[in-house]
């Protein structure tokens, strides 16, 4: 859980204002040209709200990936719009991309990417200090708390154990204050019990930060802990659940092909 002390409390800064954290409006991404063209996402719209938890599931090649990619700036559509906290990225040159998502977007991913000479306070300044910029020590102070890092924060990565490396991938992907984190499997590799803190501290971010999480999962009890799980099926939306169960999900699952 994210906890925050009386003396940091104050430092947390005020809930990302109303409106669309994502907007993505008839979304195509096709790879190559002509009759060998694949086609992975067939006209995508979809909104999620600031402070909301959405996994994306699907079968394999049913988009999931591709859809994370384009939505994270990672990627560009072939056509539509992708709007990140009401900026069009989807026509932005790959530096101004690139910049983009560095001061905007937060990842989270299976292989944490930590930098193993940095420290952990060091890791989760590291997308400030690429932009130049200055972090606020207050609100550095309240991420390592928030993570349950304060006795780990000066150490390297190799000290930690996998989940500690993970909260520091998490701390380090809110320290923009972005409009959206985006989460690839982020318990994958991880056990069952490490991977749960990490899906509950996700889901606290969401409650106590008002920050949108997006989550691509293939594991029914992963996606359980999103509010809502979207189901795509080759390249195109199949439906989704609100609240579900593991069993609840893997019953839909089922219903969309080989999984």
């Amino acid at each position: 859980m994210i906890r925050a002390s009386r003396a940091t409390q104050v430092a947390v800064p005020s809930s990302p204002p109303a409106g669309e954290a994502l907007r993505l409006d008839g979304v195509v991404k096709k790879y190559g040209a002509g009759a060998t063209a694949t086609v992975a996402l067939r006209g995508i719209d979809l909104v999620l709200v600031p402070g909301s938890f959405t996994a994306i599931m699907g079968p394999s090649g049913s988009g999931k990936s591709t859809l994370l990619h384009v939505a994270a700036g990672l990627d560009s559509p072939t056509s539509g719009s992708v709007r990140l906290g009401g900026t069009e990225i989807a026509g932005l040159r790959s530096a101004q991309r690139t910049r983009f998502r560095r001061d905007h977007v937060g990842f989270v991913f299976q292989a944490y990417n930590l930098l193993p000479a940095l420290s952990v306070e060091q890791n989760i300044a590291l997308p400030l200090m690429l932009g130049q910029r200055a972090p606020d020590p207050a609100w550095l102070d309240f991420l390592i708390s928030s993570v349950g890092l304060v006795d780990q924060r000066h150490r390297l990565p190799s000290d930690l154990s996998g989940g500690q490396q993970q909260r520091v991938a998490i701390a380090r992907a809110l320290v923009t204050r972005p409009h959206v984190v985006f989460a690839d499997e982020p318990t994958g590799a991880l056990d069952s019990r490490t991977g749960r803190q990490v899906l509950d501290l996700l889901a606290h971010t969401t409650r106590e930060l008002d920050q949108t999480v997006v989550m691509v999962t293939h594991d029914p009890v992963v996606a359980a802990h999103a509010e809502r799980v979207i189901f795509l099926a080759d390249g195109a939306f199949a439906g989704h659940l609100d609240g579900a169960t593991p069993t609840q999900i893997t019953q839909y699952l089922s219903g969309l092909g080989e999984w």
